[in-house]
């Protein structure tokens, strides 16, 4: 029997070097597209494109979300920051990457999107997600400080708020209305290195539940 369109796409994802980490390869084969597009959807999971999910919203390109993951680096037993859920696939992703030793916190400030994302998580029932509906340019200070952060949306600046909550020797990807992804490296107290990667486009990360 021959291997779903989906394993196909992570194979040339993995052929491509966009999926070199073992541990990331293993999650992105655990946790498929399908159980986080909308209903009727399931067969478009191996198109290597963004996808609408309503709202206005889409869910990301596969080869996107793993360049963004192989920039995070993340560990078992961390906490991350999981900014603009949506359909909660980078959300499980990270669970999984992050182990039950860790942490991951998503926020989503459309209401029927965090409930979509939420049902889409539940399918793999792991205990070591909090999902909540708010203003994903504050973050979840009460949660703070995280290891890693993951930020769906292209800002019009990086949020202050975000970067108050970064650990110490911890990393943020987040996109930009530059058309860029930027990787944000904490290294001291106050103190942040940035790597720019250009040709990254990505729906506005907007203030405001």
């Amino acid at each position: 029997m021959g291997k779903l369109p989906y394993d196909r796409l992570v194979d040339a994802l993995a052929s491509e070097g966009y999926l070199s980490d073992p541990a990331l390869q293993q999650a992105f084969r655990r946790v498929r597209r399908e159980d986080f597009l909308p209903p009727g959807m399931e067969m478009e999971s191996a198109v290597n494109a963004p996808l609408p999910i309503g709202d206005g919203q889409t869910i990301s390109q596969p080869m996107t979300v793993a360049f963004m993951l192989q920039l995070l680096e993340v560990q078992p037993g961390q906490r991350v920051l999981d900014v603009g859920s949506g359909s909660g696939w980078s959300t499980a992703l990270l669970a999984h990457l992050v182990g039950p030793s860790g942490r991951v916190y998503a926020v989503e400030r459309i209401p029927d999107l965090q409930r979509f994302g939420q049902g889409n998580v539940a399918k793999y029932g792991y205990a070591n997600v909090t999902m909540v509906c708010g203003d994903g340019t504050l973050g979840l200070a009460e949660h703070a400080p995280f290891d890693r952060i993951q930020v769906a949306a292209a800002a019009a600046e990086v949020p202050p708020a975000l970067l108050a909550q970064l650990k110490v020797g911890g990393r943020m990807v987040i996109p930009t209305r530059a058309e860029d992804l930027r990787l944000i490296l904490c290294t001291a107290k106050d103190k942040y290195a940035t790597k720019i990667y250009p040709g990254f486009l990505f729906v506005p990360l907007i203030k405001g539940k």
